[in-house]
């Protein structure tokens, strides 16, 4: 196993727990569909999930079904795919505008470091289970 990779696999560990830490303050994360929300689940995350694409909303559609829950602040957690990162941009300045604090900063350094190999969240947990297995 590579130094470079073992370390890869702590960053990542570090930012799913600050991601769960978040959550449990109460800070919703938004995903895209419900299967995304299974996998931060798996992976620990307690807190409120809210998903954008399930029942065909459209993502101005779920940008004020946010705004009308009075979040003040929401984790936009997309894909990391074409169709995810047209979703956060456009989200973002939709909620923005609401004056929702929107924080991409997790959804950024996760892209960073899995990019290549993942473009789904749902894929996360099994992504996860096998880099532990080859650092372990």
């Amino acid at each position: 196993m590579s130094t470079h990779r073992k370390e890869k696999v702590e960053k990542i560990e570090q930012l799913l727990t600050q991601l769960i830490e978040e959550s449990e303050k109460g800070k919703p994360i938004v995903v895209e569909g419900k299967k995304d929300a299974q996998a931060l689940q798996e992976l620990g995350v307690c807190g409120p999930i809210l998903t954008v694409k399930s029942g065909g909303k459209s993502f101005l559609e779920a940008a004020a079904e946010i705004e009308a829950l009075g979040a003040r602040e929401v984790i936009l957690f997309l894909d990391f795919d074409r169709r995810g990162t047209e979703g956060t941009k456009r989200l973002q300045e939709s909620l923005e505008r609401g004056q929702v604090k929107v924080n991409v900063e997790f959804w950024r350094e996760l892209h960073g470091l899995v990019g290549r190999e993942v473009s789904c969240i749902e894929s996360l947990p099994a992504y996860m289970a096998t880099a532990q297995q080859k650092t372990a």
